[in-house]
């Protein structure tokens, strides 16, 4: 059986002050939605915390974007805060580190390669999929 040893949150992310090394925020990351003890992909998705694999990217605006989760979402979340301010359903598992880059027009975009990954037992899939930002 896959059930984790200790009670959740089994994935968190957290904000550090890098002046002071003091801990800012901490939160779970990540929802029951495509994962949980056991594999159990159904029931509500709860805020458990789930196991993940990736990087983050933080913007210039003080945005983080991560797209680590089991739960195929790629997040917006405030530095200052912790706040989640938006997320997308991806096709496949986000497990990778997504990139920013601004374009010829001076639009910013987040790109993210959803291929999965066969440890967390995420669906695969062969994507690139990038987000227009405001």
């Amino acid at each position: 059986l896959s059930v984790p040893c200790m009670a959740p949150p089994w994935g968190r992310i957290s904000g550090i002050d890098l002046a002071s090394g003091k801990l800012r925020w901490t939160r779970a990351l990540g929802t029951s939605r495509d994962g949980g003890p056991m594999n159990s992909h159904y029931g509500p998705p709860l805020t458990i915390g789930v196991p993940n694999a990736g990087g983050a990217v933080v913007i210039g605006s003080g945005l983080l974007f991560i797209a680590a989760t089991q739960d195929r979402y790629l997040r917006a979340i405030e530095t200052g805060t912790g706040r989640e301010l938006w997320r997308a359903r991806l096709p496949a598992g986000g497990q990778a580190t997504p990139m920013s880059y601004v374009g010829p027009s001076g639009r910013q975009f987040v790109v993210i390669s959803a291929g999965g990954h066969g440890g967390l037992n995420v669906v695969p899939g062969d994507y690139v999929v990038a987000y227009a930002l405001r």
